[in-house]
């Protein structure tokens, strides 16, 4: 069996985002069982959380080959000819 070292900058961006995740629910989960006694600072922390999640996917960078382009177009579109196709008169 081959064993990977993971670095330790994974390691943190992970516990970050398991932390960071913890206090979203925390703070939807206190707005939703005890309204009357929740402050701004919850609010903030869940809405925060939920416009996160709303980004589109395309937003996040990208690695490798996958997001190469060509002269600023990417491989999945193709540039449009306006001087082929059919005439609609």
């Amino acid at each position: 069996m081959v064993r990977r070292r993971v670095p330790l900058v994974t390691l943190m961006l992970v516990a970050a985002g398991l932390v960071a995740g913890g206090l979203w629910w925390w703070a939807v989960l206190r707005l939703l069982l005890v309204p009357g006694e929740t402050g701004p600072v919850e609010g903030a922390v869940a809405a925060g959380g939920w416009g996160l999640s709303l980004l589109p996917v395309h937003v996040a960078a990208s690695s490798g080959k996958r997001g190469a382009t060509w002269g600023g177009v990417t491989r999945a579109s193709r540039r449009r000819r306006w001087d082929a196709g059919s005439d609609p008169s």
